[in-house]
């Protein structure tokens, strides 16, 4: 590692910098999303697409977060590092969330297109591991994130948390009408199954 910083250098970082933000703000949308889908709030073929392409979009993006932390010449992660937990020196305990959060949030991604073969109220269980896909992004974002320090993000991550939090609460509390809960389990069809598409 040298003092001196590139600008190719500083471009990789300045790239994995966004579209780490930016996996962040479409896993925070597509949960929330999800959740109000789930307790009700939300209904009908629209929310439900873009659910789906809101999981898939993040997905790209943590692709691409990934991807441009190779580039990083005073990190070097390696590849070992980007895709196995807690192999990175920097802050390994957080970076380490980041890699398991990254797989769960592209099985959970992924899983759109199975829940036919596995089953509705499978699906939905497996979905569920959603929040804690969510929480780890958080505490990935909060403890290694170069721009967790800002006042500005550090504020609209604490009020995201607060918002998918409220969501959380509201979707298990039973408020959320229990026959319309028990409706979206009936039928393993693509239409039927993402009434509950939240966690």
């Amino acid at each position: 590692m040298t003092g001196r910083v590139e600008p190719v250098d500083h471009a990789w970082w300045l790239a994995s910098r966004a579209s780490g933000l930016l996996a962040l703000a479409l896993v925070t949308c597509s949960v929330a999303l999800g959740l109000a889908m789930a307790g009700r709030l939300r209904s009908g073929p629209g929310p439900r697409i873009t659910h789906e392409h809101l999981a898939l979009a993040a997905l790209v993006a943590i692709a691409v977060h990934g991807v441009t932390l190779l580039g990083d010449s005073w990190l070097r992660p390696g590849l070992v590092g980007i895709v196995v937990p807690f192999q990175i020196s920097y802050r390994p305990l957080y970076t380490g969330i980041g890699v398991v959060s990254a797989y769960l949030i592209a099985a959970l991604a992924l899983s759109f297109y199975v829940r036919r073969r596995i089953g509705a109220r499978t699906w939905r269980r497996i979905h569920r591991l959603t929040l804690g896909a969510y929480v780890l992004a958080v505490l990935h974002a909060l403890g290694s994130g170069t721009d967790a320090a800002l006042p500005g993000v550090r504020i609209a991550l604490l009020a995201s948390a607060g918002a998918i939090g409220a969501l959380a609460v509201y979707r298990f509390s039973g408020r959320a009408s229990p026959r319309a809960r028990g409706s979206a389990g009936a039928s393993p069809s693509r239409t039927a199954a993402p009434r509950d598409a939240g966690a």
